[in-house]
């Protein structure tokens, strides 16, 4: 007979509750042991066919886990029914706001789960929470709560969806069999101990990593010097002799003598050695004198091209020369004149330049033969100690060939001077059959400066009435901000009664939340500013063209565009006076962005009739 009873008893046939479910418009779900919620809703990037958790940062404040994407406040979290083997739960009436949850601790795997059924037993509870992943312990108290600690942390984010449910024991309606749990994050001694050594574990690593990085970048030790001894004594003097190890050799001989390695008994060693490095001195000043000739040779080439230069600028020079002469500069027209006289100017120029550059080179080679005997080639110097007698017919010869080149410059010159003195005769000559024309073009000059004059008498003019203008404007927009603060004070002191006492429909709009307060304010405001913004005839007559013309572009038009048109009307209107007129009237007009990236511009819109609408 129980056995019948229980069959025939509606709150024990799950298809009864589904239909009593499905009636109060709640889909129920039957499955036992189905999962409460998939894993990537709970955690991000978590692939539950393979139980990893993709790479995270260690570093992370918390739990060191990627949080969920937030959920959009349109889209509210359905819950649905849950059935288990020894208990029902029923989720919380969507309407209702979502359970509050505390600061989660670091490293938390321990969840609070309060509001359980008197009757609930560990087993039961068990039941229920084994869906969110294994548990490794439950501490249940008297007083209808308990603590269950997971293995992973990312469990305890599947455990919170539980929270809000109806449990219900059974088929039951005893109110010992049902309560409304509140699952919320527990702080654990032994979860933050284990947060705590990976976050140790995890400094270590990073130490480590660091103190790997520095000894790649470090630089190599030098190598060891060695001790001295007889043996090592002899490989050095070998290797003192060799060009190639010298410099490695010298600095172990510098170090063993100064560690103090000399003595009577090795004395002899050590002057063998100091002996070996002093023959290399010869062997440097040969290589120095060596290079000084190279030197010497690579001066004489870079001054035999500078010559060559040189002539091909005389030679450009004498060109420019010929072609300014009166019979063939009088074919050429003004134009072609104009440029050849620039060409001349630049050509001498650069020729200046290098001859001075030249005549540079020169000066210094005449100091060097001027230097005593002490200044001489360090290699000569060499080559007669070696002889231990000097040729006085080399010498002679040296002289007689240095004596010929400074002749030879000194006649180029005067050669120079010359060139340069027939050039500024010519050049006179140029300017005297050339004298009326540039008297033409001063007199030309003269009339454009005077014309240029009046232009900037009058632009003054111009400036100093925009300036007064300025300063008008200025002084209005000033008056116009205190009063609108005036008028903001006194709307926003007696924005209550107004609303209360004029309209009730607005009254009941902003109890349900759909007026915002100050919407009154904002639209009194506006017409304020409407009925004292036009202050003259002028600006009346400029308000009604733009309305027009406002009026024909519904899409706008930027401010150049309506600037160029009633420049026809009116040349003396500025575009800032027509932007500071519609800044002053928002009710009526209305600045917007329209387009992308670089089309991106400021279009003007009439917004007069949705004001007119509005109020």
């Amino acid at each position: 007979m129980a056995a019948d009873g229980v069959e025939q008893n509606p709150l024990s046939d799950p298809g009864a509750w589904a239909t009593a479910m499905n009636n109060l418009g709640i889909l129920p779900v039957g499955i036992s042991g189905q999962p409460l919620v998939s894993d990537s809703l709970c955690i991000q990037r978590f692939d539950p066919g393979l139980g990893l958790i993709a790479p995270i940062n260690p570093l992370m404040a918390g739990i060191s886990l990627v949080p969920p994407p937030p959920v959009p406040p349109d889209m509210p979290l359905i819950k649905e029914i849950i059935h288990c083997k020894s208990c029902t739960l029923f989720p919380q009436n969507p309407n209702l706001p979502p359970p509050s949850t505390r600061e989660r601790p670091p490293g938390c795997k321990t969840v609070f789960v309060g509001g359980l059924p008197e009757n609930a037993t560990e087993d039961i509870i068990r039941e229920v929470f084994e869906q969110c992943g294994e548990i490794i312990a439950i501490r249940k108290s008297k007083k209808n709560f308990c603590h269950i600690r997971f293995s992973e942390e990312f469990m305890v984010d599947k455990s919170l969806y539980l929270s809000g449910y109806r449990m219900r024991i059974g088929s039951s309606t005893d109110k010992k069999d049902s309560g409304r749990i509140h699952v919320d994050f527990a702080q654990a001694r032994d979860d933050l101990y284990e947060w705590e050594c990976k976050q140790r574990l995890f400094a270590r690593e990073e130490r480590h990593r660091r103190k790997i990085h520095e000894d790649r970048l470090r630089p190599p030790s030098p190598p060891p010097i060695v001790h001295f001894s007889e043996h090592e004594s002899a490989m050095l003097a070998e290797k003192l002799k060799d060009d190639h190890k010298f410099s490695e050799a010298t600095a172990v001989l510098f170090t063993w003598i100064d560690r103090g390695e000399v003595n009577r008994r090795t004395a002899n060693h050590f002057y063998s050695m100091i002996q070996s490095a002093n023959s290399h001195v010869r062997r440097l000043m040969s290589e120095k004198a060596q290079h000084e000739e190279e030197m010497e040779r690579a001066k004489e080439i870079f001054k035999n091209a500078l010559l060559a230069i040189l002539t091909q600028f005389e030679q450009i020079t004498a060109v420019f020369t010929a072609a300014t002469r009166q019979k063939a500069w009088d074919h050429f027209s003004k134009a072609q004149r104009k440029n050849i006289d620039i060409w001349r100017k630049q050509c001498e120029e650069l020729r200046n330049a290098h001859s001075e550059e030249i005549m540079g080179i020169r000066r210094e080679e005449e100091m060097e033969m001027s230097d005593d005997d002490s200044d001489e080639n360090p290699s000569k110097r060499i080559r007669t100690e070696e002889n231990g007698v000097c040729d006085p017919t080399s010498l002679r010869e040296e002289n007689d060939s240095l004596r010929w080149q400074l002749d030879a410059y000194r006649n180029e010159v005067e050669l120079l001077k010359q060139e340069q003195s027939r050039s500024c005769r010519q050049d006179d000559d140029h300017t005297l059959t050339h004298a009326h024309g540039a008297e033409a073009q001063i007199q030309l000059l003269q009339q454009n400066m005077h014309n240029m004059q009046q232009q900037l008498a009058s632009l003054q003019e111009k400036l100093a009435s925009k300036e007064a203008e300025l300063e008008k404007a200025r002084e209005e927009h000033r008056y116009l901000e205190g009063q609108v603060l005036a008028l903001r004070d006194t709307l926003l002191n007696g924005n209550g009664e107004a609303v209360e006492g004029t309209n009730g429909e607005l009254h009941e709009k902003a109890v349900n939340g759909c007026v915002p307060s100050l919407f009154l304010g904002r639209e009194r405001r506006s017409e304020v500013i409407m009925r004292g913004g036009v202050a003259s005839e002028k600006e009346a007559l400029l308000l009604g063209i733009i309305s027009t013309f406002l009026h024909v572009h519904p899409f706008g038009a930027n401010l150049e565009y309506l600037w160029s048109y009633i420049q026809r009307l009116d040349s003396k209107v500025s575009a800032g006076e027509l932007e500071r007129l519609m800044v002053r009237l928002p009710a009526m007009f209305r600045q917007e962005l329209s387009g992308v990236g670089a089309t991106l511009e400021k279009r003007w819109k009439f917004c007069g009739f949705d004001s007119l609408g509005s109020a």
